[in-house]
């Protein structure tokens, strides 16, 4: 990998040469520093100040000339303007059109300046991270949380540039003016959902939104899915072409992962029912619904693992197996045995294919699609978990065919194995393998003309599914790359295995999958209890629970809209996550039965409060991950998105087995004791959360 230091006087402007960070300066009293301390020559606090006080005159700098730049084109962009009221009462096309371009020419250097901030921007996050690295001390939490909140913080400018989205509003606005030689384009600001057609001034755009972190609903919910990282448009190589590029395997990805959603909640409002009907008593359902929870544990791995060397077969394993599962849980009735109902939720766990589902948006579909394709991914899981319930109330029907019981508790196993079956055969007539798998394969398969098929792929670009980028490989002696704190080869290998991924993980990002394991247990023990709770307090009915929980899926995509369209613009990602886990707090708070009356309105308000903050948290929650998780985490077998979804699963596992055991104690104490362990979770992961909140930047 090029080291930042190389980077950064390559891509610099020569003009502006002196105002740029002195990373090499910078780098360097950073191996002084701990020579001396080593030595004894300096003490830690010596050091710190030193070393605080140096960073801060390297930011004011930065500051000052952006300040400085800010009002040049604040300068040009006025006269622009007066040139603009005099144009407009003669109103001649062409020099319309020439000062249209001369608007452009403002956002052309604007670009440059933008440039210059995220390079800025990136060393003082470098070398923070390198001080902390070399001194084992939590320096970037104390500078952060000195400089980022004070009235004259400079750090806010280079991180929040005010300034300079007031230049780019003002461009947009005129250029807009200027679109319609009349100046009927509607105003931006009256119609702030049309956006301007300008292809100056969406690059503009993107670039302010990666620097200040904002984010639009695409990104929002592509980054919920951990597979969009944050900096998606920096410029890496897009393995994927137009051409190489199927839809129809993308949509069967997407039906894979809609019909596993489906699988997973279709038994939760009758899995007590059919507990019950076959001699257990309700709180068994804990198991039937944790018993997929827990084959997908295992599952997860085989099948990231398998996804490096196909697509298709796995998704073919995949839907043997849930129909399969689905087949025993429907026979489980009539040869009367709780055994073939577990092992067939074990079974359907095993076929979980998330992980491939994931890794193929990842690796085969283009660059500019992938955002929506990413939200297609989180929409299809969403509307699953809504339409499993909503199918199950639909099912309230009781016959026999040929000695066969169909019924609410075995027709949802019916059901998915009409849909698994119907699906397979249209994943072997319509799936295609990506290229770059059949080329992968094609070289290691042995023959005559092997060492020429090597050669070949070497000058089609070594297309393989998690292929470092095209830059990384540029700095093949490794000189200096920041002083050589990780061997160049090992820097960039993907972790090989679980405890290899496991060392990879900063405290911010161990906080996270703590985030992500509380949100997940909290949900799972209100959707996986509900049916017992409200049948026990409220004497629901199927049909009534169904429904209950088919609302609460819907709520998915509405709060993702909000979330992502709105809310993430107007605050801080870390703010907007203490601020949802302290509502699902009060919501789990809410759920205790305090006194001998339990309500509807108590129960039905506190759910909703749970389980809409909590998906608020988990779109948070994973856009931070992408952004403070390690670069080496984002491919191979062990990846963040398998860490996520090990966190979530073993949540799930660990919910479930609860509900079942506090079942021994009564149906009385159910709620009560399966709710505290979620409300010292959940107050355990906002005190982690505290404690690394100046690091979420």
């Amino acid at each position: 990998m090029v080291n930042f230091g190389k980077r950064l006087m390559a891509d610099q402007l020569e003009e502006w040469k002196e105002y740029y960070i002195n990373y090499k300066m910078m780098k360097k009293k950073v191996k002084q520093y701990v020579q001396q301390t080593q030595n004894g020559g300096r003490n830690r606090e010596q050091v710190l100040k030193e070393f605080s006080r140096m960073l801060d005159d390297q930011i004011e700098k930065i500051v000052l000339f952006l300040l400085q730049q800010q009002g040049h084109l604040a300068s040009r962009i006025e006269k622009l303007g007066e040139e603009r009221a005099l144009l407009m009462e003669q109103a001649d096309a062409s020099q319309i059109s020439e000062l249209r371009e001369a608007y452009r020419e403002v956002g052309i250097d604007l670009m440059k300046l933008l440039r210059f901030v995220d390079m800025n921007a990136t060393g003082i996050r470098k070398i923070l991270k390198k001080f902390d690295k070399r001194f084992g001390y939590k320096f970037t939490d104390y500078y952060v949380s000195t400089r980022a909140n004070h009235p004259c913080s400079q750090l806010q400018q280079i991180f929040k540039q005010v300034g300079i989205v007031a230049v780019v509003g003002a461009l947009s606005r005129n250029l807009a003016f200027l679109q319609d030689h009349q100046g009927n384009f509607p105003s931006i600001y009256d119609h702030p959902s049309i956006t301007l057609k300008d292809p100056i001034i969406e690059q503009i755009n993107h670039s302010v939104q990666k620097l200040t972190h904002a984010t639009n609903l695409l990104q929002f919910i592509g980054q919920h899915a951990l597979i969009i990282p944050e900096d998606m448009h920096s410029g890496s190589e897009d393995l994927v072409d137009d051409q190489s590029y199927h839809f129809m395997s993308l949509l069967l990805n997407l039906a894979n992962t809609f019909l596993y959603m489906v699988n997973t909640y279709i038994i939760v409002p009758t899995a007590d029912d059919y507990s019950v009907s076959l001699g257990a008593a309700a709180t068994v359902c804990g198991v039937i619904i944790g018993s997929m929870a827990v084959a997908q544990v295992f599952s997860s791995v085989y099948f990231s693992a398998w996804s490096n060397k196909s697509y298709f077969r796995p998704l073919v394993f995949s839907s043997i197996m849930l129909f399969l599962g689905n087949l025993l849980y429907a026979l489980a009735y009539d040869v009367n045995s709780l055994s073939v109902l577990i092992v067939g939720r074990l079974l359907c766990g095993l076929g979980s294919a998330r992980a491939v589902n994931r890794r193929y948006i990842s690796d085969c579909v283009p660059l500019k699609t992938r955002l929506q394709a990413s939200a297609g991914f989180v929409s299809a899981s969403a509307l699953g978990m809504a339409c499993g319930p909503a199918l199950a109330g639909l099912l309230q029907t009781n016959f026999k065919i040929y000695g066969f019981t169909f019924d609410q508790n075995t027709l949802p196993g019916w059901i998915m194995c009409l849909a698994w079956i119907t699906y397979l055969f249209w994943l072997w007539i319509s799936f295609k393998e990506p290229d770059h798998i059949v080329r992968e394969n094609s070289v290691n398969t042995p023959s005559s003309d092997s060492g020429h098929r090597r050669n070949s792929n070497l000058e089609d670009g070594l297309a393989q599914p998690f292929l470092i980028d095209a830059k990384e490989s540029l700095d093949e002696n490794g000189e200096d790359n920041d002083e050589n704190e990780e061997d160049p080869e090992d820097s960039h290998k993907p972790a090989t295995s679980l405890a290899a991924a496991y060392r990879l993980l900063t405290p911010s990002v161990k906080v996270q999958l703590l985030i992500y394991f509380m949100l997940k247990f909290a949900m799972e023990i209100l959707l996986s209890e509900s049916s017992v709770v409200t049948t026990f307090y409220f004497n629901w009915s199927t049909s009534t629970v169904a429904m209950f929980l088919a609302v609460l899926g819907l709520t998915v995509l509405p709060v993702n809209v909000i979330v992502g369209s709105y809310v993430t613009n107007l605050f801080q990602d870390r703010q907007i996550l203490v601020a949802s886990e302290i509502m699902v707090l009060i919501g789990i708070a809410m759920s205790f039965r305090f006194t001998s009356h339990y309500s509807v309105p108590q129960y039905v308000s506190s759910a909703l409060i749970t389980f809409v903050f909590a998906e608020v948290l988990e779109g948070v929650n994973l856009s931070l991950l992408s952004r403070v998780m390690s670069s080496r985490l984002s491919r191979g077998t062990y990846n963040g998105g398998l860490l996520s979804t090990e966190a979530g699963t073993l949540a799930r596992v660990a919910a479930d087995m609860t509900i079942t055991a506090a079942g021994y104690l009564g149906q009385n104490s159910l709620l009560n004791v399966t709710l505290l362990p979620s409300f010292v979770i959940c107050v355990a992961s906002i005190v982690a959360t505290f404690c690394t909140y100046n690091s979420l930047y």
